[in-house]
């Protein structure tokens, strides 16, 4: 039995088809002729550019416009002036073949990436290599059409996964994959997770331990690989896959279901969305309202600020969907690990302590107020609640709120409709706020709490470091106590308190969760109806 990360939850029973990864050694060769190096070099780009775009597209359809985003910004970098010009440069003055040329280009430019504290530059540098490898099998003339699988039950066994290889995976036919490397958070893991396909990662040298053709047992809740199993072995698993696909099944009955504990206290069971397509994933599994609409997507893989019409009608369309029920909409939340091209934020120390969230829109109110202008025209159509973010003090809800006045004021003297009593309340994902619960509960009409933040910043331990995730507990007594605080603080003043971190969809924690008083759970559309049936069954 082999182990690595479990990255997508389900049991896989298949035969292996390693992924072979093609020669792509570069040979540096001086050119006479520079122009048809640039030409070949500009023919390998457009094929590029049409693959990704076939890409995107089935990305958009099997996956969603979150997880296509991620092709559109490689198109974008076969687009960028800085890159390709970066290309052509050395091509003409170094006198170097475009395969060479453009390999030096690409590992400067992952030098300077992978060298920034940023998590979501470091993420740019993967984006990098694989827009790279596509350019450079173009030039070599290589097949980019992905893996061919002819067979059922197919488990795709590879060093590693990108984006493109997990988008063109052909659900009928691959039923799970093993990787080398990589993480849970890695762009395969997610859309394993969203394909619904189980997934081990971050195994070390599987592709060494196995060959084409073993039959291999995947266990995605615990991360265990069995190769070549025993009888008794594909027995015992096909029980437990055929129990958990009957659970699925089971689960669906609690897609209407309103969710209440056997002793009658109705609790919402709410999705998590990060673009306005996502609120069909909620509804589908039962998501009775959206506790978390995090719009810096909206901001993201562009190269301009959104307008106001354009946040209008994002936001308009999640509020007319959910047909009344909640929508919490949080402000804009970047910075720290979420950077826009078009905003340059100052280099900092610690930037997860620094110039972000809430502190960016309180210093750029000509940003913020065309959101918030665009969140009460929206609040017209539906359930809308704003949700502030990062909140430390009073003084800054208070500011936020001024604020959100003005702009009340400039749409009702431009005869636009709005929700003049819509709920405004903060994210609670820094210590100092759930200390002070009680304080602001008086002047939030909810709090929210953003565990990912919370944890790490009430045991300083960074849940991006691998050396300290040992620390990173959403059950360590003093979370606990400040979850609990928290929850108190908003029913001491009549509020109500729900929870929009990953803690929310962890089965583990629901039921303390639950005995604490939470009104509200948020979490990934694929952790809703288990939440509701381990709620249902309290």
């Amino acid at each position: 039995m082999k182990k690595g990360i479990a990255a997508s939850k389900g049991y896989a029973i298949g035969k292996v088809l390693i992924k072979v990864d093609l020669d792509l050694t570069v040979e540096g060769k001086t050119v006479a002729n520079t122009e048809v190096e640039v030409n070949k070099l500009k023919a390998a780009l457009e094929a590029s550019k049409a693959q990704l775009e076939k890409i995107k597209d089935k990305a958009h359809l099997e996956l969603g416009a979150d997880k296509a985003a991620v092709f559109e910004s490689h198109i974008m970098l076969l687009e960028d002036p800085e890159f390709v010009g970066a290309v052509e440069n050395v091509i003409n003055e170094s006198k170097l073949n475009a395969e060479k040329a453009l390999q030096d280009t690409v590992d400067s430019f992952l030098a300077i990436f992978e060298a920034m504290d940023d998590e979501y530059m470091r993420e740019r540098a993967a984006d990098i290599r694989d827009v790279g490898r596509r350019i450079l099998t173009n030039l070599k003339g290589y097949s980019t059409e992905g893996l061919m699988i002819t067979d059922k039950d197919t488990i795709v066994v590879a060093h590693d996964l990108t984006p493109s290889d997990t988008a063109q995976l052909d659900r009928e036919k691959v039923t799970a994959f093993l990787t080398n490397i990589g993480g849970r958070t890695s762009h395969s893991a997610i859309m394993a997770r969203t394909l619904e396909i189980p997934a081990v990662v971050g195994m070390g040298d599987i592709t060494a331990q196995v060959k084409n053709g073993d039959t291999v047992i995947v266990d995605g809740f615990s991360g265990a690989v069995i190769i070549n199993p025993s009888k008794e072995q594909k027995e015992e698993y096909m029980e437990k896959k055929a129990a958990f696909d009957k659970e699925k099944e089971e689960l669906k009955k609690l897609i209407a279901v309103e969710t209440k504990t056997l002793a009658g206290k109705r609790i919402e069971v709410c999705g998590n969305i990060g673009k306005p397509e996502d609120v069909h994933k909620v509804l589908e599994n039962g998501g009775e309202g959206i506790g978390l609409f995090r719009t810096e997507f909206l901001y993201m893989d562009r190269n301009n600020m959104p307008s106001e019409e354009e946040q209008f009608e994002a936001y308009k369309y999640v509020a007319e969907k959910m047909e009344g029920k909640p929508v919490v909409i949080r402000t804009l939340d970047i910075g720290g690990d979420k950077k826009l091209s078009y905003l340059p934020l100052p280099e900092e120390m610690n930037p997860f302590l620094g110039y972000r969230a809430i502190r960016i829109c309180l210093d750029r109110v000509d940003i913020f107020k065309l959101q918030l202008r665009a969140l009460l025209r929206a609040s017209a159509f539906g359930n809308i609640k704003i949700m502030f973010p990062m909140i430390a003090s009073l003084e800054e809800f208070l500011q936020a709120k001024e604020i959100l006045g003005q702009c009340m004021e400039e749409l009702k003297a431009e005869g636009k409709a709005f929700n003049e009593k819509l709920e405004t309340g903060i994210m609670v994902e820094i210590p100092a706020a759930a200390v002070m619960a009680h304080e602001l509960a008086v002047h939030v009409d909810f709090f929210s709490i953003g565990t990912n933040d919370l944890i790490q910043y009430t045991l300083a331990a960074d849940r991006m470091s691998e050396k300290v995730s040992y620390l990173y507990n959403p059950m360590h007594p003093a979370v606990l106590r400040l979850i609990k605080m928290t929850i108190d603080g908003a029913h001491s003043a009549g509020k109500w308190c729900g929870m929009c971190g990953e803690m929310a969809g962890d089965e583990n924690a629901i039921g303390t969760l639950v005995e604490y008083g939470l009104d509200e759970f948020s979490m990934s559309a694929s952790s809703i109806l288990k939440a509701k049936q381990l709620i249902t069954n309290m």
